[in-house]
């Protein structure tokens, strides 16, 4: 029998070219409407057409702390505003998500930390994603990075799923090649590390399948040809279904072995779950055979019959689509990728969903494989 699970996704989903230019309409006569995004997205806010009072916060970094968070909330309650627009990418998006809830609450983001602690929201949430990565539009989580600890501050709450959602393919139009390839990669780890968790679902399986199948179509040709419109709208569809993935499944090691490489090396999140990947859908296909054999299949591997055979087509997938693999490419030094391996193996809220149990010395296995 598998467990029960409660299913969160925004109220509205708009998809299709263009459609960021609906935003005006469908926010009406705001009073207020408080924008998070970062001086490159910035530049898409004039196609909203917003009417009424507008208040920008465009300082948000790749890898958002709890200073980015503190700076935003001050900014929002100057504005107090009845909408809150997130208009980026992952960390956009998560910011904007403890934005909505706490900029009128009299609680912190330490009261918020974990599971089901909002309160409550007051402000409707837009969310309008600009690359196809994270899918954190879809979702009820928030990550912010704890600079003292090295780790992530996760929240999660229904009062932080959006009211609309907007895909429009055209707002990724101008992402780099290398970016659009780390974060398809990362929706496709999404997709994977759920279908193959100890806690995946039937429902959320199917999500998956499409998520990773999407990638296998897609993600190529939207690394060659960034205008192509298709393959744009099918990767931000796969990170879409990733991120509905996220909430009642959640990923597993491979995240977990990610983190490290965000809070203390200084990797895009993107780029570190790429780096990672190949290692960890191999080292978990022993123990989850059939559903790796489905992803292999839809990336294009043929019928992969060993670990070995499946990490040489992972990671050529990855380098076929320019993304550099080595960690010591990247600023690494060897020997800290012993407290990275500590550091991930403690983050139980993750490891425990994986579905082969990994020591220590198996995660530092994977650091030095990759470095």
């Amino acid at each position: 029998m598998t467990a029960s699970i409660t299913l969160h996704q925004p109220r509205r989903l708009i998809v299709g070219a263009g459609t960021i230019d609906e935003i005006g309409d469908l926010v009406g006569a705001a009073s207020s409407v408080f924008v998070l995004a970062t001086p490159i997205t910035a530049g898409f806010i004039d196609r909203m057409r917003i009417r009424g009072k507008l208040e920008v916060f465009d300082a948000i970094p790749g890898e958002p702390d709890m200073a980015t968070l503190d700076a935003a909330l001050v900014s929002a309650r100057r504005a107090r505003p009845d909408v809150v627009i997130g208009l980026g990418g992952g960390s956009v998006l998560d910011v904007a998500k403890l934005v909505a809830v706490l900029w009128d609450s009299e609680q912190t983001l330490a009261d918020v930390a974990g599971p089901n602690k909002v309160a409550g929201r007051n402000t409707r949430l837009v969310q309008i994603a600009t690359t196809a990565g994270t899918g954190s539009e879809a979702g009820i989580r928030s990550l912010i990075t704890d600079p003292v600890k090295g780790a992530k501050v996760a929240v999660e709450s229904p009062h932080m799923i959006a009211d609309v959602a907007v895909l429009d393919p055209e707002l990724t139009f101008t992402v780099p090649p290398a970016v659009t390839a780390a974060t398809g990669v990362d929706a496709m780890a999404h997709c994977v590390e759920a279908f193959t968790n100890k806690r995946a679902h039937p429902m959320i399986d199917g999500f998956a399948r499409m998520g990773f199948r999407l990638v296998g179509r897609y993600l190529a040709r939207a690394v060659k040809d960034g205008s192509d419109t298709e393959a744009r709208e099918g990767m931000m569809l796969a990170s879409f279904y990733g991120g509905i993935c996220l909430g009642p499944v959640n990923t597993a090691a491979g995240h977990a072995i990610a983190y490290p490489l965000g809070t203390r090396l200084g990797l895009p999140h993107g780029l570190a779950n790429a780096i990672v990947f190949p290692h960890v859908l191999a080292f978990n296909q022993p123990v989850a055979a059939e559903k790796t054999a489905e992803v292999a299949d839809a990336l294009g591997f043929g019928d992969i019959r060993s670990p070995e055979q499946l990490l040489d087509n992972a990671c050529r997938f990855c380098a076929d689509l320019n993304i550099e693999m080595a960690l010591s490419k990247h600023g690494a030094s060897q020997e800290n990728l012993a407290v990275y391996a500590s550091e991930a193996h403690a983050n139980r809220r993750l490891m425990d969903n994986n579905p082969a149990d990994m020591s220590v010395d198996d995660i530092l296995g994977i650091y030095n494989a990759s470095y």
